[in-house]
C-alpha cells in the first residue's frame, strides 16, 4: 500500500498558526477545568470532521490523515479538546463511508495505519482526545461476511444477517430514508431470501440476536481502543439493539446490550467515551443512559435540538424551554451533547407537521432544501442568514447545559451545495484559503467540489481570511470556546431556567462550588428590556465575562440588543 506523503505548506502560514496555537494553548491551560476522574467529556469541546473532506496532503484530491496532521495546530488554536472522526474504514463509498467493508484497517484513500498512528500520537501530544464513528448496525453488502452469507446456507455468516423466506407485511415501514428508500427488506437472488436493511439496500443489518455477532462487535470496539482511540460515537444505537423479526416500527429491543458494550469498552480503557446517536423521547433516553453509570455516558440531545430550531424560526420559546426541562433528569455521570448542525439533515420529525412547516418556511422554503419529509439539509450560516442571529445561536450552543459539538467548517460559516444528493450537501471540502479549491487540495479536480460561487464560495469564506479579521465568525467562536472553558459549571452543575418578563428571553443560571453564572439570550430580532424573576439582578452584582466589566442594572432591569446575548458572573 502506498504511503501518503505530506506536502510542505507556506512557511509564514505555519508560523502564524503555530504562534496562535501556542499562545491560546497557554491561556486554555490556565483555564482548563476538565475533571480528571474519568468525566473528561463533561467539559470538552468536540469537533466533528471527515478525513476525506478536511485536508489533502498529496494532491490526489482526497483528504487524508497526513493532511489532518498538518491542521492539528489550527484545531488546537480553536480550543478543540476532542476530535470526532467520521468513518475511515475501507468502504465502497455508497453512503459516504457508513457502508463498511473492513472494520480493522484504514481506507487506503486516507492513508495507512502508520499515518493513523502518527495522527493519534500528534493529537495526544497536543492534549487532544480522539473518538470515531463506529457503524455496528450494518455492513456493506460487499463485506466478505455478507458475500459468504449469501452464497452458502451452511456458512456461519448466514446467521450473521437477518433473513426471511417471504416479504414481511411491514416491509414499507420503519425506513430511515423515506422518499428515497422504498423498503426495509430486499430480495437477494443468490441467497434466494429477503434480507433486512434498516438503511439502504446496500447496507444489510447484522443480527445481534446471534452471540457471534455480539462478540465480533465487542472485538471491534476493543481493537480501536487498543490503537489509542478514546471512545466512539455509536451510530444508530436503537437499530443495533432492535429485533427486526418483531416488527420494523415498534420492535423489541435488547437493552441489555448497552451496558454490556459499555463494560467491554471500560475494560479496554477505563475512561472510554460511549456517545450515543439515538433520536428518542426524554423517557426513552433514560433507558439508554441507564443507572449506576452502566449505560451511555453521553447522548446527543436531538429532542432539544428540534425545538431549538422551532424557536429560532418563530421566536417562540415555550416548547424549547419545556424540552430543556424535560431532558434535565439524567444520571450524575451522564452528559448531553448539544449541537446546531451535524453531518446529517436537521431532523424535525418530533415537531409535527404544522410546526415543521413553519420551520421549513423560514429555513428551508425550497423543496431542494428539504429531505426525507422530516428535515433540512443546509448548513447553519446560509439557513439563518442573519449574522446577528448566527452569533447568538453559537453563544447559546456553548451556554447550554452539556457538552458542545461543532461540525467542521461551521466555525467559519461555510455554505452548502444543494446540487449534491441527500446529505452530501453539507459534506463539502473544508475551505482553508482563497487558493484554488479553497486550499483543500492541489489536485486539478477534487473528489468532491469545494463551494466556489456565491456568498459562501471559498474566495469569500475561508480560514485564512477570518484568522486575520478580529470581527470574523471564526474569532467569535474562539472567544466563545475560551469563555466556555472558563465556566466549568455549565458542564458539571445543575441549572435553573430563570423566568423573564419578556417571552423572547432565555436565561439560565448555573451554581457550582463558589461560582455562579448567568447566561441570557434574546431570540427576538428587536431589542429587549426585561426583568428576571426572584429579584436576581437586585441581589447580585453582574460582571460581563466577555468584557470583564461590571454590568449596569437600572431598576432591576437588563437590556439586550436584537439577537443579543450575555454571559455574567454573579457575586
Amino acid at each position: 500500500m502506498e504511503h501518503k506523503k505530506a506536502q510542505p505548506t507556506h512557511i509564514w502560514w505555519s508560523l502564524f498558526v503555530g504562534l496562535a496555537a501556542s499562545g491560546l494553548s497557554m491561556a486554555l491551560a490556565q483555564e482548563s477545568t476538565a475533571p480528571d476522574d474519568g468525566l473528561w467529556y463533561k467539559n470538552s469541546i468536540i469537533y466533528n470532521l471527515e478525513v476525506g473532506t478536511f485536508k489533502d496532503s498529496d494532491g490526489d484530491g482526497i483528504g487524508d490523515f497526513q493532511g489532518l496532521i498538518q491542521k492539528l495546530g489550527y484545531l488546537d488554536s480553536l480550543g478543540v479538546d476532542v476530535i470526532w472522526l467520521a468513518p475511515f474504514n475501507p468502504s465502497p463509498g455508497n453512503d459516504d463511508g457508513y457502508d463498511v467493508k473492513d472494520y480493522y484497517t484504514i481506507n487506503p484513500k486516507f492513508g495507512t495505519m502508520d499515518d493513523f498512528d502518527l495522527f493519534m500520537a500528534e493529537a495526544k501530544k497536543r492534549g487532544m482526545k480522539v473518538i470515531s464513528d463506529v457503524v455496528l448496525n450494518h455492513t456493506s453488502i460487499e463485506h466478505p461476511w455478507y458475500e459468504e452469507a449469501r452464497r452458502s446456507p451452511d456458512s456461519r455468516y448466514r446467521r450473521w444477517y437477518v433473513w426471511s423466506a417471504d416479504l414481511p407485511d411491514d416491509a414499507d415501514k420503519g425506513m430511515v430514508f423515506p422518499g428515497v428508500q422504498r423498503t426495509t427488506w430486499s430480495y437477494d437472488s443468490i441467497a434466494g431470501l429477503y434480507y433486512f436493511h434498516r438503511f439502504y439496500p446496500f447496507q444489510p443489518d447484522l443480527n445481534y440476536t446471534n452471540p457471534e455477532v455480539q462478540q465480533e462487535a465487542f472485538k471491534i470496539l476493543r481493537f480501536w481502543l487498543e490503537q489509542g482511540m478514546d471512545g466512539y460515537r455509536l451510530d444508530a444505537v436503537p437499530f443495533i439493539i432492535d429485533v427486526p423479526e418483531t416488527g420494523s416500527e415498534t420492535p423489541q429491543r435488547m437493552m441489555q446490550l448497552v451496558p454490556t458494550m459499555r463494560n467491554i469498552m471500560r475494560d479496554a480503557k477505563h475512561d472510554a467515551l460511549m456517545l450515543g446517536e439515538a433520536n428518542l423521547s426524554p423517557q426513552e433516553n433514560k433507558d439508554y443512559f441507564g443507572e449506576d453509570n452502566n449505560g451511555m455516558q453521553m447522548m446527543f440531545n436531538f429532542y432539544v435540538n428540534q425545538f431549538l430550531f422551532y424557536a429560532l424560526a418563530t421566536q417562540e420559546l415555550r416548547l424549547f424551554i419545556k424540552a430543556i426541562e424535560d431532558t434535565k433528569e439524567k444520571p450524575s455521570t451522564a452528559q448531553w451533547a448539544h449541537f446546531l448542525r451535524n453531518h446529517d439533515e436537521i431532523d424535525l420529525d418530533r415537531l409535527g407537521e404544522r410546526r415543521r412547516e413553519e420551520v421549513y418556511a423560514k429555513f428551508g422554503p425550497d423543496t431542494s432544501m428539504q429531505l426525507y419529509g422530516r428535515g433540512i439539509r443546509r448548513r447553519l450560516a446560509p439557513m439563518l442568514g442573519d449574522p446577528k442571529q448566527l452569533r447568538m445561536a453559537y453563544s447559546l450552543l456553548y451556554a447550554l447545559p452539556g457538552t458542545p459539538v461543532i461540525r467542521y467548517g461551521e466555525e467559519i460559516g461555510m455554505g452548502d451545495d444543494l446540487s449534491l444528493k441527500e446529505r452530501l450537501a453539507v459534506r463539502t471540502p473544508m475551505q482553508w484559503s482563497g487558493a484554488p479549491h479553497g486550499g483543500f487540495t492541489s489536485a486539478d479536480t477534487p473528489f468532491r467540489n469545494v463551494i466556489s460561487h456565491g456568498l459562501y464560495g471559498y474566495q469569500q469564506v475561508n480560514v485564512m481570511q477570518q484568522l486575520t479579521d478580529s470581527t470574523s465568525l471564526l474569532n467569535h467562536i474562539k472567544r466563545l470556546i475560551r469563555t466556555r472553558k472558563a465556566c466549568p459549571e455549565i458542564g458539571l452543575a445543575d441549572f435553573e431556567i430563570i423566568p423573564a418578563n419578556s417571552k423572547y428571553i432565555f436565561a439560565v443560571r448555573y451554581d457550582y462550588g463558589d461560582k455562579s453564572l448567568l447566561t441570557i439570550h434574546n431570540f427576538s430580532d428587536k431589542p429587549q428590556a426585561f426583568r428576571l424573576e426572584h429579584r436576581l439582578l437586585a441581589d447580585n452584582q453582574l460582571t460581563d465575562l466577555f468584557s470583564g466589566q461590571p454590568v449596569p442594572v437600572e431598576d432591576d432591569q437588563l437590556k439586550l440588543d436584537g439577537y443579543g446575548y450575555g454571559w455574567y458572573r454573579l457575586k
